[in-house]
């Protein structure tokens, strides 16, 4: 298995890059959020990697972040989902607003993008959902938030009314305090 490779970029014609590491060039295959992120041809470039091995060609995909990757690689066990569709959603939306659309239950942000229809897109909410929390946004996240989020959790609120409650809560809020607005707000609800 082939995790990362660095060395200098040599040419990049979306969606694959060609990364020569000690005269030896690799073709990647990257999805656009990656691509977009590419240094100039010519300058060094890491990308961790995901092999797929078929039985007519061996491809190898490139991500900038481990997070990337690891999301890729959490599509394309889902049933019906290969590797193209994996890349291709992550070409759509970014790690955080697709773990964000999976917390929400959201399968309209799905379906745009190319290749998703209505189906492909619930049987991914349904399949991701509670196994992207870590790549909920970092505004979501941080702080006493995550403390708040994973309390209401705790008490069987679902993922979607949880996120919608701590989103609703001032900055730099306590946790005490912050489960105290939390409820309320899911009470009024």
């Amino acid at each position: 298995m082939i995790g990362r490779i660095t060395g200098k970029l040599v040419a990049k014609h979306p969606p694959q890059v060609l990364v020569d590491v000690n005269g030896l060039a690799y073709e990647v295959d990257v999805p656009m959020s990656t691509f977009y992120n590419l240094p100039a041809t010519g300058e060094e470039v890491t990308l961790h990697t995901h092999l797929v091995v078929r039985e007519d060609a061996h491809i190898l995909f490139g991500f900038g972040t481990q997070e990337e990757r690891a999301v890729f690689r959490q599509l394309i066990r889902i049933s019906g989902i290969g590797s193209r569709t994996a890349l291709s959603v992550l070409s759509g939306l970014s790690v955080a607003e697709l773990a964000q659309a999976v917390a929400m239950q959201e399968p309209a942000r799905l379906t745009k993008v190319p290749g998703i229809g209505k189906k492909t897109a619930e049987r991914l909410l349904l399949e991701l959902k509670g196994k992207l929390a870590d790549a909920l946004p970092t505004e979501v996240k941080s702080g006493g938030n995550a403390d708040v989020l994973n309390a209401l959790l705790g008490l069987g609120y679902s993922e979607k009314e949880a996120l919608v409650a701590v989103k609703g809560l001032p900055p730099g809020i306590g946790v005490t305090e912050g489960i105290r607005a939390a409820l309320k707000g899911l009470a009024k609800g």
